[in-house]
């Protein structure tokens, strides 16, 4: 029996991680969470885990084969991932989800925060899979992100500044990390994800047009608006993200999905297909 942890569970990418492994023989799942009680996924056990209580950890990684890190962001986290690893065997295989910031050049705040991360997991003395993925294609159906933007406004408010970005559906990015995690030939890899075509924000607007029954237009930002009302490391992120976005950072198509999950990366359009009713005008 294989004993993984998954670490924020309920995430964008830890459910349907969860989902896949639960569906494998001879792989028990742990879903990692602030609040165990609220983990209603069938097979996976409930286990309290929380980056703001390391006095939990030893509970949650005791016996574990694999572990699963949604790396925090914030700007303790290399500390606090190199403090979880620290008390796992050293036979523990380590899947980090980090991002396209990953060779971000540089070590000044908080441009080598995410290189820092991922050399704390490198480091650790436990075999390691680190991956990159690109913008999630839930960040459209999302109410804490652009979801009532386009559904609302009939907009999405971002700032490309021409570039074109490679979304990615985050199941995708749980089936690489599913085989990661369980499967021989991952280890001392760095997989760079994104979804099969890189698109212009104004084509991206109207897939979304299409999907949600109504025009939705891209409205171009500054950085500046872009980060209005968040401060300290979360504005600091952002920025940086945000920057690299409108440098083509994030435009990068690879076929590491398909190489690695045995199947093509869906496009926005097939995604969209499904998920169409969220971007929806409510009836008033």
């Amino acid at each position: 029996m294989t004993r993984v942890l998954v670490t924020g569970v309920r995430g964008k990418t830890g459910l349907p991680l969860a989902e896949l492994l639960v569906a494998r023989q001879g792989v028990e799942v742990l879903g990692g969470s602030s609040d165990p009680s609220s983990v209603g996924i069938d097979g996976v056990h409930p286990i309290a885990f929380s980056w703001d209580e390391p006095s939990g950890w030893t509970a949650a990684t005791d016996g574990v084969d694999a572990v699963y890190v949604v790396r925090p962001d914030r700007a303790d986290a290399p500390a606090l991932i190199g403090e979880l690893l620290a008390g796992t065997s050293p036979r523990t295989q380590v899947v980090l989800l980090s991002d396209r910031d990953g060779d971000h050049p540089g070590s000044d705040y908080p441009a080598g925060w995410a290189p820092s991360v991922e050399r704390v997991v490198r480091d650790s003395g436990r075999p390691w899979t680190v991956l990159r993925p690109g913008w999630f294609m839930q960040v459209f159906t999302d109410p804490r992100f652009y979801q009532s933007q386009i559904a609302d406004a009939g907009e999405l408010p971002f700032p490309g500044g021409g570039a074109e970005i490679s979304w990615i559906d985050a199941r995708d990015i749980a089936a690489v990390a599913e085989r990661a995690l369980v499967e021989d030939g991952h280890a001392g890899r760095t997989y760079q994800l994104s979804g099969p075509e890189a698109l212009s924000l104004p084509r991206t607007a109207e897939l979304l047009s299409a999907a949600a029954g109504h025009p939705v237009i891209h409205r171009d930002l500054t950085v500046d608006e872009a980060v209005a009302g968040t401060e300290g490391f979360e504005r600091d992120l952002n920025v940086l993200t945000f920057e690299r976005v409108r440098a083509g950072g994030f435009a990068e198509v690879t076929d590491t999905v398909a190489h690695v999950a045995g199947r093509p990366a869906r496009t926005l359009r097939e995604f969209l297909s499904a998920n169409g009713p969220a971007l929806r005008r409510t009836s008033r």
